[in-house]
């Protein structure tokens, strides 16, 4: 499998990886879905972009094969953004789709680094 971010985006849209006339709008739309991965706590801490086709998914995902994921999520949302379907019924699954690995990788993250958001706060006097 290719490993370049934008390489292997651009394949999945069917747009020919050596073919630049729109890297600008897809590494955009995927920094986008990046900052989204990032606000479901997945990725580094301070965030995680793409300038050029250097960038590869082991870059994000490290050596968490249980966000592999990420990769689909990322050609599903950049496709309804970049290249979105013609018929609504298509959207709406691509969409359905989208909602699916939202939840399952926020579970995933949720079982390894779930912080308490009401910790006890223990006061000693």
């Amino acid at each position: 499998m290719e490993e370049s971010i934008l390489k292997s985006t651009k394949k999945i849209l069917g747009v020919d990886p050596k073919y630049s006339v729109f890297d600008l709008d897809i590494i955009t739309h995927i920094n986008t879905f990046f900052s989204t991965l990032n606000q479901l706590g997945l990725g580094p801490i301070n965030g995680f972009m793409i300038e050029d086709d250097t960038a590869v998914w082991a870059d994000f995902i490290n050596d968490n094969m249980k966000i592999n994921s990420v990769k689909t999520y990322i050609f599903l949302r950049t496709r309804l953004v970049f290249d979105p379907p013609a018929t609504s019924y298509v959207i709406s699954a691509l969409e359905r789709q989208v909602q699916e690995l939202e939840f399952r990788l926020n579970v995933t993250r949720e079982t390894t680094d779930w912080v308490d958001p009401d910790p006890v706060v223990i006061i000693n006097e």
